[in-house]
């Protein structure tokens, strides 16, 4: 009778433990939130600053010289006159169809966040390539990032920050930035040992080692990290836009709240639009690195 007493009895205290614990912990970030949070946010106030900044110049430029621009540098990039007349294509049926502003504004969240996604993961990637013990730290906390629902991102960054496109911009890089780092670390470990160690007999320092032989050979790799880091911080737009950060999302958000069916298939397309155009280009740059690499090598 004892046993099964403890035993009936022994659910109860663990679930009012739990919930204790779970109060505990939501004080404790709300005090939190509270005591640091506008610490926490005026340290953004430059990437908000240069965010609205950027955003205004694209929607504030001419629409012909912001097109010029975005297709000259898809040529740069990929060589192709084919490309760079699809890009112009593309951008001309998303002006046609009224959603030029919108996607002015996710331009510049998307470019910020993959700028910000890169200056934070090539490094990172860097350290993991060059420490086994780092990568032991950081490996589990990409596989957490990779797995945790997107909208779990929204909550604490939310409650710490309010809604606002700054904590749009962390939950996209959250959420977009294990890509670049994994595949920067793979990159930079597939480089042959024997390149590295012709380097060093020639007398170059590790720092040279890495500016000059690692990198440049593990780029086409760090290429489709960078790919699928924008493609992925696409993949948020929707969903960064339940948090106030305006763009294509927010009119895609609206059509699923009010069955406004053409509104969020045109949006949507926009949105397709806009990642075939990087995920074309990205990779073309990638071919072409790879084979300016293979020409050296035959050389």
């Amino acid at each position: 009778m004892a046993k099964e007493s403890w035993m009936t009895e022994f659910p109860d205290m663990e679930r009012s433990d739990l919930i204790a614990l779970r109060k505990s912990l939501d004080g404790a970030y709300r005090e939190f939130s509270r005591e640091y949070g506008d610490l926490i946010e005026s340290f953004f106030d430059p990437l908000l600053s240069f965010l609205v900044w950027f955003e205004n110049l694209l929607i504030a430029s001419p629409w012909l010289l912001v097109l010029a621009a975005i297709t000259g540098l898809a040529y740069a990039a990929s060589r192709s006159w084919k490309l760079s007349l699809g890009v112009v294509c593309s951008m001309l049926a998303i002006g046609y169809f009224g959603m030029w502003e919108n996607t002015m504004r996710t331009l510049s969240v998307i470019t910020v966040c993959t700028l910000l996604s890169l200056l934070l993961g090539i490094p990172i990637g860097i350290a993991m390539a060059r420490s086994d013990r780092v990568q032991k730290i950081v490996t589990p906390m990409l596989d957490i990032m990779q797995t945790m629902p997107a909208f779990v991102y929204l909550i604490p960054v939310v409650m710490l920050l309010g809604i606002g496109k700054i904590p749009g911009v962390i939950a996209v890089v959250i959420y977009a930035i294990p890509p670049v780092i994994r595949l920067t670390n793979l990159g930079i470990r597939l480089v042959d040992k024997e390149v590295l160690e012709a380097a060093t007999a020639y007398g170059a320092s590790s720092f040279q080692r890495l500016w000059g032989v690692q990198l440049p050979l593990a780029m086409p790799t760090i290429m489709a990290g960078i790919n699928q880091t924008i493609m992925m911080a696409l993949a948020m737009v929707v969903i960064a836009s339940m948090i106030g950060v305006k763009g294509l999302g927010q009119p895609v958000l609206k059509s699923i709240t009010n069955q406004y069916f053409t509104l969020g298939l045109l949006n949507g397309l926009a949105i397709v639009a806009l990642a075939i155009i990087f995920d074309r280009v990205s990779q073309a740059y990638a071919r072409r690195t790879q084979k300016h690499l293979g020409g050296v090598e035959h050389a």
